[in-house]
């Protein structure tokens, strides 16, 4: 049968568009690009500015994930200039984040991901009418709910920083902030408010304590089977429907991972370095190989990006960040056989590309890797070897398996504030190299600072979309969406909602809505060559 080629634009986000190439033959993806379409230039705009210029710079980078670019903007200050942060500050940063990431996770879900689950496509299933009482857009009943519900979080990131998103209330040497009594106060209540009215309510069907009973697939299993609460909970129903209608099938991707790991622990990392962090961190590194079932910390030395097939004038060799000119190409032009994206080629030197994202930190939570006392999770690699290896069904569980540690961390960090201790210490500002590193929702994230004459001589970020969206590196490799998408069946080409489930399973800031259309009449379609 003759291939065809499928041209998919915009696959839009918050931060401009995606497109995305696909070969079809027989029904199946056999080829895959992923095209980044705008250049965002935050690199270049922050030369020679002030240091700190960051701090209100990067947050603009997504209005979603604003917090953690300002956590990795402060932290790469903070290890430049040797400062010394307060266990408050570290407490009150890890909250702003780990709240954003609350939000999100709602959010996402319903307003993103479960929506395609009313796809026509889906009419054949004996959950289609339940999917769409529950997920359709603005009517469903758990759309409704979960979305509602999702700005609950940041409220409490707009009592530490006075507003969210974009708040610039994490500075280097600690936060620009000391919540009171009341304020703690008024946090517990929206947690709890996010727990009894979504996330165990809805969400779960029980407590959080009984879920988090579940260590393997086993037991995932006789969870579902123990309650009816529990198997027409939004994750039950979910879970049935999704492997009814095939999503556990195709979407794998690499079968690398990596995650920088999260939230510093607030008594081990108050005299930040850069290779102090993994082993201060709650949340470990690491990156998994499932083809050699092994974890290893991950190390910032070896983080590389090739601009083989991206829009920049500089070296096709791989480089590391702290050695990038970010020297845009003005008049660009798309050869899929030479430079078709605005996104590097993110990899490990010894590890080749890598998956980033919520399922990425899953399956190194697996890993015994790291200190003893650092979080250890087994259930989603357990799930992972069980059913097989990757897909976009496990990788959209294992991000909503993560809301409930989310959850116990902000209660950590409001348990442990210390109300009268000091929240801030200046430090000595100074030429050098700082890195910051955090786990955004979608995955790794991280800032790289050079101070030279007082201001910023070079300025770099590697965000989860860059990791998981990059085009092929310069060897062909095909990054992880290009190698996702490979293998996809796609029922009907006018309607490739096959596409927007594997796109959406990574969350990339790319991927808001998918939809084909012609570039003359806006008419939304999908457009295609036989060949």
């Amino acid at each position: 049968m003759a291939v065809q080629t499928l041209d998919i634009s915009p696959v839009g986000r918050v931060e401009g568009d995606l497109d995305v190439r696909v070969d079809i033959e027989n029904g199946v993806v056999t080829n895959a690009w992923t095209q980044a379409e705008l250049f965002r230039g935050f690199e270049i705009i922050l030369r020679d500015k002030d240091p700190q210029a960051g701090l209100v710079v990067t947050p603009r980078a997504c209005g979603i994930c604003g917090a953690s670019h300002l956590t990795c903007a402060a932290w790469a200050l903070d290890t430049a200039w040797d400062a010394d942060v307060p266990r408050n500050a570290i407490l009150a940063r890890n909250l702003g984040q780990i709240t954003e990431s609350l939000q999100s996770q709602p959010r996402y879900f319903y307003g993103l991901y479960a929506i395609d689950m009313t796809n026509k496509k889906y009419r054949g299933s004996k959950y289609y009418e339940e999917a769409c009482k529950r997920f359709a857009p603005f009517t469903g009943t758990s759309y409704e709910q979960g979305v509602t519900i999702s700005g609950k979080p940041v409220e409490i990131y707009a009592m530490l920083g006075g507003q969210w998103p974009h708040s610039s209330y994490m500075v280097p040497g600690g936060v620009m902030c000391a919540p009171t009594l009341t304020d703690v106060t008024r946090a517990w209540s929206i947690l709890e408010y996010f727990k009894t009215g979504w996330l165990e309510s809805m969400w779960l069907g029980c407590s959080l304590e009984r879920y988090e009973q579940i260590k393997t697939y086993d037991d995932f299993m006789a969870w579902l089977d123990e309650s009816p609460a529990h198997a027409n909970s939004d994750l039950g129903f979910y879970w049935k429907m999704g492997l009814d209608v095939g999503l556990d099938k195709y979407g794998g991707g690499v079968g690398k991972y990596v995650s920088w790991g999260y939230l510093p622990h607030e008594d081990k990392y108050q005299k930040p370095t850069i290779e102090s962090r993994n082993a201060a961190l709650i949340m470990k590194s690491g990156i998994y190989d499932s083809a050699t079932d092994t974890h290893v910390l991950m190390s910032q030395e070896r983080a590389r990006e090739n601009v083989t097939h991206a829009w920049y004038d500089e070296t096709a060799v791989d480089q590391h960040p702290f050695d990038r000119t970010t020297k845009a190409v003005h008049k660009n032009t798309t050869s899929f056989e030479d430079k078709y994206s605005w996104a590097t080629a993110v990899k490990d030197m010894d590890y080749g590309r890598l998956e980033a994202g919520p399922f990425a930190r899953q399956l190194v939570a697996g890993g015994k890797h790291g200190e003893d006392w650092q979080h250890y999770d087994p259930f989603i690699l357990d799930m992972y070897k069980s059913m097989g290896g990757p897909s976009l069904h496990l990788r959209q569980i294992a991000r909503m398996h993560e809301t409930i540690k989310l959850y116990r961390q902000a209660e950590h960090c409001l348990r442990e504030f210390r109300l009268n201790d000091p929240w801030y210490a200046k430090p000595r500002e100074k030429d050098g190299r700082g890195w910051g590193a955090t786990e955004a929702i979608r995955g790794a994230l991280c800032h790289w600072i050079e101070v030279e004459g007082g201001k910023i001589k070079n300025y770099q970020i590697i965000a989860p979309t860059t990791w998981n969206v990059g085009p092929r590196d310069g060897d062909n490799n095909l990054g992880p969406i290009e190698s996702a998408l490979v293998g996809s069946p796609i029922a009907d080409p006018t309607d490739p909602v096959e596409v927007g489930h594997v796109a959406r399973s990574f969350d990339s800031c790319l991927v808001c809505t998918v939809h084909a259309h012609d570039a003359k009449t806006g008419k939304e379609l999908s457009r295609f060559r036989i060949g």
